[in-house]
């Protein structure tokens, strides 16, 4: 199938025997890359020019420590697919994942450096977080790791943490402002949108009963996903997951409004469906406003812009008809793409459309 229309563009993710050598490494879970994060990556970006600058590269470990020695459950803001659309404009060149499991959380400070940052990856320069830790039971910090550098004749730099306020710029900042539904200050902190994607994949057909029909995204379990309610949202339309070259379809292309860099309005539904069937489970739903297609299989971006209402359960259907209703006015007013024109069929029976 030829692939019209290129919407993003990323870079390679690699195991560290995998990696291209000597590195100058950015080192550091960088979940959400917010603006902090991307201080420390600019510290090894800034000298690529030079003949021994290395090459510029994050190094992150995967899966979380805490779920390898805790077993706690770390939802990622970004996951590694998505990771390397968002690191290719920052001047990496690679996103390198060690795989953490007990033996390396076993390492002291200084054989960690040697076997993985020395060894595997040839780091002739290191940028951290000034909280960065690491080795056995987390003994090292950026001060240890400057020393240990030092001695093998590589430079470290310690970035200080980014404050906004009363507060440092961090990851948990930007997850709480999520978890309850502030849309704006998690963009605010992140200084970019929040996005996820999903496969479209087959529902009920309740959505399409209701007149609205909806595509329902299968997101990944590991994604971390905003509070559950009905948001005004903005969607792409993908050939292929996040990470992957994101190509819109050839027959999907031609729905795309000129000038609107492939976004269409929409308005999401994050949860239950409380009116309709208080027992199922929570889903992410997506309304594409004023369209009509086939998304049958295809995948999605979701960037969510503002959290219209929470769930609520009304009296009847008639009642969640003129809510819905009154959602996706608000929702056309705040995404400000892809409406305003008349509904476009893409093909198929209007009852098919959309609802999978």
């Amino acid at each position: 199938m030829p692939r019209l229309r290129e919407l993003s563009r990323s870079i390679p993710l690699r195991a560290p025997a995998e990696a291209q050598r000597p590195t100058a490494i950015a080192l550091g879970s960088f979940d959400g890359l917010h603006p902090g994060h991307r201080r420390v990556i600019a510290a090894v970006t800034a000298a690529e020019t030079a003949t021994d600058a290395g090459v510029p590269s994050v190094v992150s470990f995967w899966p979380h420590p805490r779920e390898v020695l805790h077993g706690d459950t770390r939802l990622r803001l970004d996951l590694p697919s998505e990771k390397l659309e968002l690191l290719a404009p920052l001047g990496i060149r690679q996103l390198v994942l060690v795989p953490f499991d007990r033996a390396l959380a076993a390492l002291a400070p200084e054989a960690f450096v040697d076997q993985v940052l020395v060894e595997q990856l040839q780091a002739r320069r290191i940028a951290v977080g000034s909280n960065f830790r690491f080795g056995a039971r987390r003994q090292g910090d950026a001060v240890e790791l400057a020393r240990i550098g030092a001695a093998r004749g590589i430079s470290v730099t310690v970035v200080p943490m980014l404050s906004d306020g009363s507060e440092r710029v961090s990851s948990s900042r930007i997850r709480r402002a999520l978890a309850e539904g502030r849309i704006d200050e998690a963009h605010r902190l992140l200084q970019r949108p929040y996005r996820f994607s999903g496969q479209v994949v087959s529902g009920r057909g309740l959505g399409r009963q209701l007149g609205w029909p909806t595509a329902n995204l299968a997101v990944d379990g590991r994604k971390f996903l905003p509070l559950e309610g009905v948001y005004a949202a903005r969607v792409q339309l993908l050939a292929a997951p996040a990470g992957d070259p994101a190509l819109v379809a050839p027959e999907l292309a031609a729905a795309i409004p000129a000038g609107a860099g492939g976004w269409l309005a929409a308005v999401m539904n994050l949860g239950p469906q409380p009116t309709v069937d208080p027992h199922a489970p929570s889903a992410v739903e997506v309304h594409l406003l004023d369209r009509r297609m086939e998304l049958g299989g295809r995948w999605l971006r979701v960037e969510p812009l503002r959290l219209l209402r929470r769930q609520q359960r009304f009296d009847g259907l008639e009642a969640l008809q003129a809510q819905i209703a009154r959602d996706a006015d608000q929702a056309r007013a705040l995404a400000g793409v892809g409406v305003g024109e008349t509904p476009a069929d893409e093909g198929g029976d209007a009852a098919e459309q959309q609802d999978a």
